[in-house]
């Protein structure tokens, strides 16, 4: 069976996730903690790491079984296809989520356009392209993984 990519309503990515658990439908939804403060207090949540996308593996007859959950919208495609995502991909995303210091990338010298391989962290061993550098952070597209990340260094 492959990985599917179902675009949900903003903010439904948990809610979706837990219900295709509920009907018996693999997903995989990566979550990751962040601090939010509040003018009273702090507090850890835990937010998806992909904004609207939850990763579902079903059979190719039993694709249409997802959209039974409120709050999925589409699959997304690619090249005029559902995008089929690899399940070395998943493994990469669940291994590099448990990493103890995901913040810890550091590159230097680095030119918008450049082709990179990051070393460590989070996405050790994976490629991308620079699309943008600032001050504090870079934007880097992944290809592999179709999607943008962003780097914040010190």
């Amino acid at each position: 069976m492959n990985w599917y990519v179902v675009y949900t309503k903003p903010k439904w990515e948990k809610k979706v996730a837990d219900k295709f658990k509920q009907l018996g439908i693999e997903c995989y939804c990566p979550l990751i903690t962040q601090i939010k403060q509040w003018s009273d207090r702090k507090k850890k949540i835990e937010v998806p790491l992909f904004n609207s996308y939850v990763f579902v593996q079903v059979a190719d007859s039993e694709r249409n079984s997802v959209f039974q959950v409120a709050g999925v919208v589409r699959y997304l495609f690619w090249l005029g296809k559902p995008a089929v995502v690899k399940n070395e991909e998943i493994e990469i995303i669940k291994t590099s989520l448990k990493s103890p210091n995901i913040s810890d990338v550091s590159v230097s010298e680095i030119q918008v356009g450049d082709k990179i391989t990051l070393e460590s962290g989070a996405f050790s061993n994976q490629s991308a392209i620079v699309q943008e550098v600032s001050n504090n952070y870079y934007i880097l597209v992944l290809e592999t993984l179709g999607c943008v990340l962003k780097i914040k260094y010190k």
